[in-house]
C-alpha cells in the first residue's frame, strides 16, 4: 500500500529507534532530561528565538500558544481556512474562552488592508484583538508557501498596533527549503512559531513552540494544564534531535516527487490539479470525472493508494521521506488503473 495520505504518517528510521533506545532520560516536568533540554535549546537557535518548549503535537503547542498570549475574551485574527479554525476541535474557545475574527484569503495570504482593518479600535462593546495568526505552509492550500517580504509585512503591522503574531508553522521545514529561506527568517517577525517534528522530519511525535524566555516559561505552565508534561520524555525527543542535527535538505525529494505526481495527474483525462504544487501537497479536483472524492478515495485505496478526501470533489496527495521515487511511479500507474475502473 502506497500511504499518499499525510506526511504524519512517516515511521521512524532504524537510526531515530537506536537513538530512542540509547537515549539520556530524567525528569522534564522537573527540567532534568537531558535530550529534552538539548533537543529545545537546538530548536529555540534553529527558529531564532531565546527559548523553546517541546510539546506533545501542534494542536498543543498552538494551544499553548493561545493560552498564553490571550485573555478570556479577546479575539484572533486569522484567515478563513486556517488549521486552527477548521481542524483543532474548536479548541480556542473550548480552552482559551476566545473567538476568531476570519479574514478571506489567498493561499493563507489576508490582504494587509483587511488585517488593518480588523484589529479592533478600543471600544467598550468589541472584543480586543489578542493575537494575529499565520499558517506555513498553509494546509487548506495544497501546501502553499507565504512569502517572506509578506511574513514581514504582518509582523511589521502586527509590531505597530502591539499584537503578537504567532505562526503555525506545522510544516515551516517545507516552507524553509520550497523559499530557499532559513527558518529563523521565516519566524524572525514573528512573536511565536510552532512547529512539527512529525511531519517532514518524520520523527514519531512532538513539535516545538518557540519565543522569548518569559513566554516559554509561562507557556511552560500551560502546557502541564494541557496534560502535556511528561516525566522521562528523552526517549521521544532523541529521535527529534537526531532528525534536526542530520539536517532537512531531503523535504526536496518530496516536493520534487509530488511535482511528478501532480504533472501525471494533470494528464489524466477528467482529472485536473487545483493548487500550484510549490511543497508536497497535491490536490486533485476530480469534479469532471462525476465522481466524488469518496468515490476516488475509495477505488484508490482499491488499488493500493491511500489518499484523503479533502472536499466534495477534492482528493488530497501528500508525499514524504517514506515514499520513494520508484512509489511514485508505482502510484501513478495505480491512479491510471483507479481512472480506468470509475469510468467503467
Amino acid at each position: 500500500m502506497i500511504d499518499l495520505r499525510s506526511d504524519t504518517v512517516t515511521r521512524p528510521t532504524r537510526e531515530m529507534r537506536e537513538a530512542m533506545a540509547a537515549a539520556e532520560v530524567g525528569d522534564d516536568v522537573y527540567g532534568e532530561d537531558p535530550s529534552v533540554n538539548e533537543l529545545e535549546e537546538r530548536a529555540a537557535a534553529l527558529a531564532g528565538k531565546e527559548a523553546a518548549l517541546f510539546v506533545t503535537s501542534g494542536t498543543q503547542g498552538n494551544q499553548a500558544a493561545v493560552l498564553t498570549h490571550m485573555r478570556q475574551g479577546e479575539e484572533i485574527i486569522m484567515d478563513d481556512r486556517a488549521h486552527v479554525f477548521l481542524y483543532e476541535g474548536g479548541a480556542t474557545a473550548a480552552f482559551a474562552g476566545v473567538q476568531s475574527r476570519t479574514l478571506s484569503s489567498e493561499k493563507g495570504q489576508m490582504l494587509l488592508s483587511d488585517l488593518s482593518g480588523a484589529i479592533r479600535s478600543q471600544d467598550v462593546h468589541f472584543p480586543d484583538t489578542g493575537l494575529i495568526w499565520l499558517e506555513n505552509t498553509h494546509n487548506k492550500s495544497g501546501g502553499s508557501v507565504l512569502p517572506p517580504d509578506y511574513v514581514k509585512e504582518v509582523g511589521l503591522l502586527a509590531e505597530r498596533a502591539g499584537i503578537p503574531l504567532h505562526i503555525d508553522g506545522a510544516r515551516i521545514f517545507n516552507a524553509s527549503i520550497a523559499a530557499g529561506v532559513p527558518v529563523a527568517e521565516l519566524a524572525r517577525h514573528a512573536s511565536t512559531i510552532q512547529f512539527c517534528l512529525s511531519k517532514g522530519l518524520g520523527a514519531p511525535v512532538g513539535s516545538i513552540l518557540a519565543g522569548d524566555r518569559s513566554f516559554i516559561e509561562r507557556a511552560r505552565k500551560w502546557r502541564k494544564r494541557l496534560g502535556g508534561g511528561l516525566r522521562q520524555a528523552g526517549v521521544l525527543a532523541a529521535p527529534a534531535l537526531l532528525a534536526l542535527k542530520n539536517g532537512f535538505d531531503f523535504i526536496a525529494d518530496d516536493h520534487e516527487h509530488a511535482g511528478i505526481l501532480a504533472e501525471a495527474i494533470s494528464s489524466m483525462e477528467g482529472l485536473n490539479v487545483m493548487n500550484q504544487v510549490e511543497t508536497n501537497m497535491i490536490l486533485m479536483d476530480t469534479f469532471e470525472t462525476g465522481l466524488t472524492s469518496e468515490d476516488w478515495v475509495a477505488e484508490m485505496k482499491r488499488q493500493g493508494v491511500l489518499a484523503v478526501p479533502f472536499g466534495p470533489f477534492t482528493v488530497r496527495l501528500t508525499t514524504h521521506r517514506d515514499i520513494s521515487r520508484t512509489e511514485i511511479s508505482q502510484a501513478i500507474e495505480r491512479i491510471m488503473k483507479s481512472l480506468q475502473q470509475l469510468k467503467g
